[in-house]
């Protein structure tokens, strides 16, 4: 068969699979096609709960967009964590918030039981990058502005802003103990920085979990992570969505 005559084979495939309708098929040509693209992707198993999981996909959408999806997992990752350790005693906290799409979700997981969440940002974007973290991200990455934060979490009056550069507000919750902590800041000084203040105020059997442990993108969070809990008696879980947590003992 002539190069021409396998192409137009091919076409024909994709166009009746397209039409087809059916999912499956349409799953086994997209993997296809991204291990010609893009081998170094590996796809999952079809038909995860996750992809059909509306009302997740929903909230995703109105918090997140949908210009990509490129944390819907990671998301959905962190909403099911907070199950394990929304009754235990303490707060909860995120580190670094950006638009407080997962500030929302851990809000509705201790809604009435309660507790503060408490937020630290700049709201000016991410420090100026040290020689740990690689060429990735540029001072002023991530910015967005506190007032649609605080459009986003309006609906929740237990929010605790701390609005200042890591670690410079952290004294401000000093007296507290904590549940659950979202770090998600990108690079390594205040990720280490975030783990030396929460780590010993987070309650046994709290969640310490870094957005960005498991990414090439973020060698200096890696980094701080692994540094921290060298002499620590817990062990950091990395996760296939890039992010790694420790349960505290």
């Amino acid at each position: 068969m002539s190069f021409l005559a396998k192409a137009a084979a091919g076409i024909r495939y994709v166009l009746a699979v397209l039409l087809s309708g059916d999912e499956k098929s349409r799953y086994v040509l997209a993997e296809a096609l991204a291990r010609q693209v893009y081998p170094r992707y590996k796809f999952s198993e079809f038909g995860r709960l996750i992809e059909y999981d509306e009302d997740f996909i929903k909230f995703y959408e109105t918090y997140c967009g949908t210009d990509n999806y490129h944390s819907l997992d990671r998301k959905y990752t962190l909403n099911q964590l907070m199950k394990v350790c929304a009754l235990l005693e303490g707060d909860t906290a995120e580190c670094g918030v950006y638009q407080g799409a997962s500030s929302y979700l851990i809000c509705r997981h201790i809604a009435g039981l309660g507790k503060s969440h408490h937020l630290f940002d700049s709201f000016s974007g991410l420090s100026k990058p040290g020689p740990k973290d690689g060429n990735h991200w540029t001072q002023g990455d991530m910015a967005c502005d506190e007032a649609v934060v605080r459009e986003n979490l309006k609906e929740y009056d237990f929010v605790v802003y701390h609005r200042g550069w890591i670690p410079d507000k952290f004294h401000e919750a000093s007296s507290k103990r904590f549940c659950f902590v979202h770090i998600d800041v990108d690079l390594y000084q205040p990720t280490y920085d975030s783990l030396a203040f929460f780590y010993e105020r987070t309650s046994p059997g709290g969640i310490i979990l870094c957005d960005d442990y498991g990414f090439i993108t973020c060698p200096g969070a890696k980094s701080a992570m692994d540094s921290f809990f060298l002499n620590e008696p817990e062990h950091i879980v990395c996760l296939p969505t890039g992010q790694g947590f420790v349960i505290k003992k």
